[in-house]
């Protein structure tokens, strides 16, 4: 049954060595990170100091693996046949958060899926098979990319359709990473300048207009250029993760002695990478933040090396994808950047996040074996 979608030998070689020692690298540190990050909350609500490790364990890690070992041996080439079935089943995923018996909410957001114990959050999907088939179409298209009525209007209607599901959630820190991932492969793949500015200028625009229709979001805005504004209110968090991370000093608190995780919300999802910047301090958190550029730099070497276009732009777009969480939900932390409400890939608790990630990941070590090196 398996036989047709899974490699085939002749050129395939051993995956990328480095991208998996990385790979295994943030694994062990975000199960680190988020033993400490999480203690004190787990024991407070389960009396369970590691009930959110065993989660990301039980919900995360471990289906996270045996989907990244199936994505290593399915041939990457196999997406390209059903790249439409992959926006089929975006559309799919987001639909389903709007099924009264399956929604589940978190915080002020309908976007968890919940069947009977087991719950899910389908937008995360929605980043890994956007990017398959958009790779596959775009592929396809060839030349014709540079058309307006053959390609740039229905990646429009596409895209929008795609954020009116995410933007009724409300989702807007998923959207913000689709739309950019979904552009930086629309360009590469070759499409006009004209084009690619003009969707630039009128997002900007519909960005600006969905900011003015809810307060909340101007709210965020105001929060990141000024804490100060109401530090027990909108400010609280971005106030209390510039605390923890100015708290880590050169060499950090210590693991576990974060004092702040106290008073941060969610400190072991949206604001975990503060807590890990308090216990262990700014040069360790500097090398802790070199696997993640060290995988995104392995990244573009495979993207370089890939076999054919489609693998490229798949490439492109899973490494565009990740580069863009890491940096919105870091420069979150250090007010470089409005608070969004993304987690840290592979670090913060999430099971679907780094379920998905981990597919990702298998995805990309499997065009790894294809690649032309000497």
């Amino acid at each position: 049954m398996i036989k047709p979608f899974v490699e085939k030998g002749g050129s395939v070689h051993q995956p990328d060595i480095v991208l998996l020692i990385v790979i295994g690298l943030l694994l062990f540190f975000g199960l680190f990170f988020l033993s400490s990050a999480s203690s004190s909350i787990a024991f407070f609500r389960h009396g369970d100091t590691y009930r959110f490790v065993k989660q990301q364990i039980t919900h995360g890690l471990l289906p996270g693996t045996l989907l990244f070992y199936a994505a290593l041996r399915v041939d990457y080439k196999f997406y390209r046949k059903i790249s439409l079935v992959f926006l089929a089943l975006s559309f799919l995923f987001l639909g389903l958060v709007f099924i009264p018996s399956l929604t589940g909410g978190f915080g002020t957001a309908q976007s968890w899926v919940s069947l009977g114990s087991f719950s899910f959050q389908p937008s995360e999907f929605v980043k890994l098979f956007f990017i398959l088939f958009l790779a596959g179409w775009f592929d396809r298209k060839g030349k014709d990319i540079r058309s307006l009525t053959a390609s740039t209007i229905p990646f429009i209607i596409i895209l929008l359709l795609i954020s009116a599901l995410l933007i009724k959630q409300p989702d807007i820190g998923t959207l913000s990473i689709i739309i950019f991932t979904a552009l930086i492969i629309y360009f590469a793949a070759g499409a006009r300048w004209t084009h690619f500015i003009s969707i630039l200028v009128a997002g900007a625009i519909a960005f600006g207009a969905m900011i003015k229709a809810a307060p909340y979001r101007m709210h965020r805005f105001v929060a990141w250029i000024n804490p100060e504004a109401d530090p027990q209110g909108i400010g609280w968090q971005i106030k209390q993760s510039l605390i923890a991370i100015g708290s880590g000093g050169w060499f950090g608190m210590g693991l576990g002695a974060s004092r702040q995780k106290s008073y941060l919300p969610m400190p072991a999802n949206d604001s975990i990478f503060a807590v890990i910047a308090e216990e262990i301090g700014f040069v360790f958190t500097v090398l802790f933040l070199i696997l993640f550029i060290l995988l995104i730099l392995r990244g573009f070497k495979i993207l370089k090396e890939a076999p054919d276009n489609f693998a490229k732009l798949v490439v492109l777009g899973i490494v565009a994808w990740l580069s863009i969480q890491v940096f919105v939900n870091v420069a979150g932390m250090i007010q470089l950047a409005p608070l969004t409400g993304v987690p840290l890939p592979f670090i913060s608790l999430g099971g679907t996040n780094l379920v998905i990630t981990l597919v990702s990941m298998g995805v990309l070590a499997n065009i790894s074996k294809y690649t032309n090196y000497k």
